[in-house]
């Protein structure tokens, strides 16, 4: 089917939705197990963090204090969940209830019984809008959220085309994921690693800001210090200032997210870029890549709570590899990447 954005319509986002602020909450203490959703300012899982009772939900507030108020906590499904804090303007389709922090706003359409695929299109649309939200520009007020501007198709009359979106989503088409691979993991024999010096394995470099309203239209990616879409935020039409073949790592924001990048990219001033060093005597791939991103994944939890991973500190991180000789095994990484379920699709 074609879009043809062109003679869709602009509408308020109260003209469209009843628009519901989250609850001033936080994540309560786990005193029963659960299956209620919480959600929060995330880019992943839907936007789910952890899942609760509905007794750890009805006593426990922002301060940790008894709150009975339960009606005002639980949201009824099938409508749409955004993100106004933190990972600005994610959205998410809620087919069943669930809680949340005052970091979402919650959108009911007016008069009308959501499907799964209307959601899906509109979310869509709503995740096009992240750009108006840069560099402090949080949607966290309510009517100052339903206030924003969106185009979505409509009918004949002039109104929205829910039947529209959702034959749209339904034409998508997708071929079904297959591998040749075994799928027979080799053991990762993590007590036999030992420590290297990340400083020695990579030349780092920093990136360089680009605001909003600097950046063109491109194909160059842009990465972001994001935890999704491979860190891209965006694609510009700045000629790119680091080489493909490189690992992105962010530093501030969602510290120590790391993707393997392909193609010659920009990288925020919020991200350093690590060049693998030609004295390592190895041709660097994207299942070495791969591999060492996964390690560096698990250094995240030392820079939580406003500790950033500096360029300096970043040069002298050590951490664990597999060896041989002395050296770090990378025909051993790239062998265990291959190994993986579909690693044969990679």
């Amino acid at each position: 089917m074609n879009l043809n954005v062109d003679t869709w319509k602009e509408f308020q986002l109260t003209d469209v939705f009843s628009i519901k602020g989250g609850f001033y909450n936080k994540k309560p203490e786990h005193s029963f197990e659960g299956h209620i959703p919480f959600l929060a300012s995330t880019e992943a899982n839907n936007g789910v963090t952890e899942y609760y009772s509905l007794e750890d939900i009805k006593t426990w507030d922002k301060v940790g204090n008894v709150d009975n108020t339960l009606s005002k906590k639980i949201y009824k499904g099938n409508c749409i969940a955004v993100t106004v804090n933190g990972s600005v303007c994610n959205a998410f389709y809620q087919r069943e209830e669930f809680t949340c922090s005052h970091d979402i706003t919650v959108l009911y359409p007016i008069k009308h019984e959501l499907t799964q695929l209307q959601a899906l299109f509109v979310c869509a649309i709503i995740m096009k809008e992240k750009y108006r939200w840069s560099y402090g520009r949080k949607p966290h007020n309510v009517k100052k959220f339903g206030k924003s501007i969106i185009k979505l198709p409509v009918d004949e009359k002039g109104k929205v085309d829910w039947n529209y979106m959702e034959r749209y989503i339904s034409s998508l088409n997708h071929k079904p994921l297959t591998t040749k691979g075994k799928c027979k993991l080799l053991p990762l024999g993590i007590d036999l690693w030992e420590e290297f010096c990340l400083g020695d394995i990579f030349d780092i470099k920093k990136g360089k800001r680009l605001t909003a309203e600097d950046q063109i239209d491109g194909d160059t990616p842009y990465i972001g210090a994001i935890d999704s879409n491979n860190g891209v935020a965006n694609h510009i039409g700045q000629t790119a200032i680091h080489e493909g073949n490189t690992i992105s790592l962010s530093y501030n924001g969602s510290v120590g997210e790391a993707f393997y990048q392909p193609k010659p990219f920009w990288a925020t001033d919020d991200v350093n870029v690590l060049y693998f060093r030609p004295e390592n005597n190895v041709f660097f791939n994207k299942y070495i890549a791969l591999f060492f991103c996964a390690v560096l994944r698990q250094e995240k939890y030392r820079y939580s709570y406003g500790r950033k991973w500096t360029l300096e500190s970043m040069r002298t991180t050590t951490i664990k590899l597999p060896i041989k000789n002395g050296k770090p095994d990378f025909e051993f990484m790239e062998n265990y990447i291959k190994s993986l379920p579909y690693g044969d699709r990679i």
